[in-house]
């Protein structure tokens, strides 16, 4: 079962990969890809959630640093040296189009798609009308990750949904966390 689930992961890779290939998305997907692009912005936008977001959007950078930095940590450091599936820029170079460079060793789960999932569920919890914009954001970053060479499509597939259940757990120690607060006349928790 696993080899036949590992042929059409590599079907649907070269799919998106080579017969998708267009001028126009090898210009732009590396650029999305890249999350040296992507500092400023976020940056910006937890600055602007710290300082201009009031009491909703300190909990909200808060709760979406740590559960970036847990996302990232466990899928970079104990779920890809575990499962070790090799990246196919470091296994089939010649049959692809690879946009960036190789990246590291192993591919699965994807950190662009969980780190990118994971923050894109924080922010739609707290600004849910933000939903559609956020999700397709994150859909383009994991789709980049496949059409530039360097992941399978099952590695962005359950890289988002290792980010969205990383959210989850975190938004629900938050939630815990508040009722608890409210429980015992505590006030910090409350925002709007």
């Amino acid at each position: 079962m696993i080899s036949w689930l590992d042929a059409i992961d590599k079907s649907l890779f070269h799919f998106f990969n080579n017969t998708l290939s267009n001028t126009l998305f090898d210009i732009l997907m590396p650029i999305i890809t890249n999350q040296g692009y992507w500092a400023v912005p976020i940056l910006i936008l937890l600055l602007y959630l710290f300082v201009k977001g009031g009491k909703r959007g300190q909990v909200t950078a808060c709760l979406l640093i740590i559960t970036v930095v847990a996302t990232d940590a466990i899928a970079a450091q104990i779920i890809k040296p575990w499962i070790g599936r090799l990246r196919p820029s470091h296994v089939m170079t010649d049959s692809i189009n690879l946009l960036v460079p190789k990246g590291g060793k192993f591919s699965f789960v994807s950190n662009h798609a969980a780190n990118i999932f994971s923050a894109a569920t924080v922010l739609t919890y707290f600004y849910s009308k933000w939903k559609n914009v956020l999700y397709t954001l994150a859909a383009l970053v994991a789709f980049s990750r496949v059409y530039v060479g360097v992941h399978y499509p099952g590695d962005i597939f359950f890289g988002g949904l290792f980010g969205y259940g990383m959210a989850w757990v975190f938004i629900s120690l938050w939630v815990i966390l508040k009722m608890r607060e409210i429980k015992r006349g505590q006030t910090w928790v409350l925002y709007e």
